[in-house]
């Protein structure tokens, strides 16, 4: 994480670090004039007025320019870093993401990139920091050499106390980002279950005494203990530097010509140096957390690693063919708690055909439809497209055939993958078919609301999967939640539009009612194709179905 954000601020971050050594010189100068100000002689303060002030103005205007460059770099190693993460998600392969889940990637968006770009852009500050501090010694050094021993026994007694402090602090800090990342998860949840938490009082009561705030309050005990054990040894170093400053001024100068100097110049330096000290053992507790953070950006991005090759934006192949020959992948089962495998599989998919998919709960449809669509790659077997066959290095660009509704569907509040000139009146004359005009309109490529049903928000994936215009549709369970009259639209009218254009068709479904509408019936039971009909099936459900012939076009809408 720090030599990608390095690389990516070379310049900006070489300019704050000059501008920062030159403000703690300064400041450290400036510290002491004043010493040497208090015990000077009349005759010299006229001069040494006008470098005080020369030296302020230099000062205060390096300090102006460094914040103002630490504020720019952090607001861009932030940006950058959730770039980062953010474009080796869009690269992940899906299977990939769907094991790290989303709660974990969320957090290292949010938290975990801002606690690693923080302490990116306090390493000048740890810089300027270190300057005084070093430039305040060798100033005591000059003074006198003996009590500045003594000055670094004292110093080096802190710092040691401070990192045998932190060895046990860090424990703390990890278990509380390691619950921070189970915590996302609980924040979602209270919005995504928000209509089963509100019907049920007890399971509302556990899930916010046993697991929410059970969650919440482990992360504020692992973090107040841990930040307590640095404070607590921020104060023991701060005890030893005031009891430095009285040995000084009370047991360890003796008289002499300079003992007024001397004296006055530690007390004043070691005074001025406690603020910058304390700084740089404050950021090593900020450094930890953000190791902590870094550690798992770092793992979850390596954990999210391709070897398919990124379409190049050209348009897509036109659709001849696709045959699954052999294809067969693996994952676990929840129903049946145990390996599933799923296939071997053979199927072809040809234009301007209606093909269903039907089959029992758990029987693999949807991960069969995944496979087809290349978010999984076979285990075994191949794809062929029109006589080629997909894999890594094209598998990016066979999927842009697709347009697919799933039933775990995402809406964008936005058409961002259509770019034709008349979007908007196409997308109000979808939405209008499907009597979702009074709910929500199309202006200049996006969408007025999304604050729909859960049927509407179908009805309006399709508007967006109709405006995509791909040769191949896939529909996951579409018609589930719909009205009856959108199904007499979805199956009688849209279907037939889509195969009447040339378009490749794959619906998951149940509505037994509507399967005599396909052109094949596909079933499937435990992973495995157990019927396969093209034609005949399709004539002896309409005879045995007891449905009404299809509709004409528009006679519902």
């Amino acid at each position: 994480m720090l030599k990608y954000l390095i690389n990516q601020s070379r310049v900006s971050l070489a300019g704050a670090s000059l501008v920062t050594v030159f403000h703690g010189a300064c400041s450290v100068l400036l510290v002491a004039q004043i010493s040497s100000a208090l015990t000077a002689a009349e005759p010299e303060r006229g001069t040494m007025a006008l470098i005080f002030i020369a030296t302020a103005i230099a000062v205060m205007l390096s300090y102006v320019g460094a914040a103002i460059l630490f504020e720019r770099l952090g607001q861009r190693a932030n940006a950058e870093l959730r770039r980062f993460v953010a474009q080796r998600v869009l690269a992940a392969d899906y299977r990939q993401l769907e094991s790290i889940g989303s709660a974990r990637i969320q957090s290292a968006l949010a938290e975990h990139s801002t606690r690693v770009a923080e302490f990116f852009v306090s390493f000048p500050v740890i810089l300027m920091n270190a300057v005084i501090v070093a430039g305040c010694l060798l100033y005591m050094a000059w003074l006198s050499w003996q009590v500045f021993l003594l000055a670094l026994v004292v110093v080096g007694l802190g710092s040691v106390g401070y990192h045998l402090a932190h060895l046990r602090a860090i424990r703390h800090l990890d278990i509380a980002a390691n619950e921070q990342d189970q915590l996302f998860s609980y924040f979602r949840s209270l919005t995504d279950g928000a209509k089963e938490l509100r019907l049920n009082r007890h399971k509302r009561k556990a899930f916010y005494d046993e697991v929410l705030s059970s969650s919440i309050e482990t992360v504020r005990r692992e973090r107040t203990f841990g930040m307590s054990v640095f404070v607590a040894s921020g104060g023991w170093a701060q005890f030893l530097l005031y009891a430095f400053i009285g040995m000084v001024l009370f047991a360890l100068v003796s008289d002499g010509p300079d003992r007024v100097l001397i004296m006055t110049g530690y007390a004043l330096v070691f005074v001025y140096m406690i603020g910058p000290l304390e700084a740089l053992l404050l950021s090593i507790p900020r450094a930890n957390m953000a190791q902590v953070s870094a550690e798992r950006i770092d793992e979850i991005t390596q954990a999210m690693v391709t070897s398919e090759v990124q379409t190049d934006g050209s348009s897509s192949p036109a659709l001849q063919s696709i045959a699954l020959q052999g294809v067969l992948h693996r994952y676990y089962h929840e129903q049946s708690d145990e390996l599933f495998t799923l296939g071997p599989i053979d199927l072809d998919f040809r234009p301007g055909e209606i093909t269903f998919l039907v089959g029992g709960n758990g029987s693999g449809k949807t991960t069969l439809a995944k496979l087809l669509v290349g978010l999984y790659p076979p285990e075994e077997g191949r794809i062929v497209l029109n006589g080629s066959v997909v894999d890594e290095s094209n598998r990016d660009r066979y999927r842009q055939l697709f347009s697919t509704v799933f039933s775990d569907f995402h809406l964008f509040d936005r058409l961002l993958e259509v770019g034709t000139a008349d979007l908007d009146r196409e997308g109000n004359r979808l939405l209008a078919k499907l009597h979702l005009q009074n709910k929500v309109k199309v202006q200049n490529g996006a969408f007025s609301t999304l604050a729909l049903s859960q049927g509407q928000r179908k009805r309006l994936a399709l508007v967006i999967a109709y405006l995509e215009n791909r040769p191949f549709f896939l529909f996951d369970e579409w018609a589930a939640d719909q009205d009856p009259v959108f199904k007499e639209v979805f199956y009688r009218e849209l279907l037939p539009e889509l195969r009447a254009m040339g378009k490749a068709i794959l619906v998951i479904s149940h509505d037994d009612r509507y399967f005599h509408l396909a052109d094949r019936l596909v079933r499937m039971e435990s992973g495995c194709l157990t019927f396969n009909s093209r034609g005949p099936m399709k004539d002896s459900a309409t005879k045995n179905s007891g449905t009404a012939p299809p509709l004409a076009l528009g006679s519902i809408v």
